[in-house]
């Protein structure tokens, strides 16, 4: 059955299938490919405007001792053509740093990062402390969601790693500027609260920088390289050739003459 399938009528019978279904022009038979032992696809060159490199396609069938008849027809890329990329979902499509002022991003149904909090319970003391762990919120993240930002975090620019911690011998975890998190982050990791530091930013305990609380002021005054100059102090120097003044500029300056030879 498949001989008869790749013969050339075969070949004539997609072709013309082709030419009735798609009303389009069909090109030189290109292949035939078997699908299974009662099936063989049939394919063409397509000469149409931006569809270059794309193929039609006729399947044609036939069981033992049937007769042979066409499937399915369609116009399908070829090795060379140009297709669109792969379609990925908008939610796997966002990245980091996407969002925008006024846009909306909902977490997926079954985020893996988030799980249901619980309800109050009508204790005053149970429901405060439900309220300072946060467990009283109708969601908090999961383990595995704290892991992922803990991860991130560690590796970001503000992780023990990073070339500003390595440029230094202090560390945040002791810095009077570092405010731990709450829960099983705090840790590891807090907020520097230093304005000329990484302020606002969740760093590492062991990250750091020369903004610590602890870095020592320089030594003495002034420059370190050079002894202070004190450029207000008076000096007198005795002039060589005493300067001649004349009635004028006696006048003009108010010193008389021999005040200015005494010097």
């Amino acid at each position: 059955m498949s001989s008869a399938l790749h013969s050339q009528a075969a070949i004539d019978r997609a072709r013309a299938a082709l030419e009735a279904d798609e009303g389009a022009a069909v090109g030189a038979h290109v292949a035939a490919v078997t699908e299974d032992e009662c099936a063989v696809a049939h394919y063409f060159e397509a000469d149409l405007p931006a569809y270059r490199g794309w193929q039609w396609c006729a399947v044609l069938a036939a069981s033992p001792g049937g007769e042979m008849t066409v499937s399915e027809t369609a116009l399908l890329p070829g090795p060379g053509a140009l297709t669109a990329p792969e379609f990925v979902p908008w939610d796997r499509r966002v990245q980091a740093g996407d969002l925008a002022p006024g846009d909306l991003l909902p977490p997926a149904v079954d985020d893996p990062r988030i799980e249901p909090g619980y309800l109050l319970t009508g204790d005053p003391e149970a429901d405060e402390v439900a309220g300072e762990i946060g467990v009283n919120l109708e969601r908090v993240m999961t383990r595995l969601g704290r892991e992922e930002a803990a991860a991130r975090w560690f590796d970001s620019d503000f992780g023990p790693e990073a070339e500003m911690a390595r440029g230094t011998r202090f560390h945040c975890g002791d810095c009077a500027f570092y405010l731990p998190l709450a829960g099983m982050l705090g840790a590891a990791f807090g907020v520097c609260g230093n304005e000329y530091a990484a302020d606002g930013r969740v760093v590492h305990a062991h990250y750091g920088c020369g903004a610590h609380s602890s870095t020592a002021p320089p030594s003495g005054a002034g420059s370190p390289a050079y002894e202070p100059y004190d450029d207000g102090a008076v000096e007198s120097h005795e002039l060589v050739h005493p300067v001649a003044l004349t009635a004028v500029d006696e006048i003009e300056l108010g010193v008389p003459q021999d005040a200015l030879r005494s010097v």
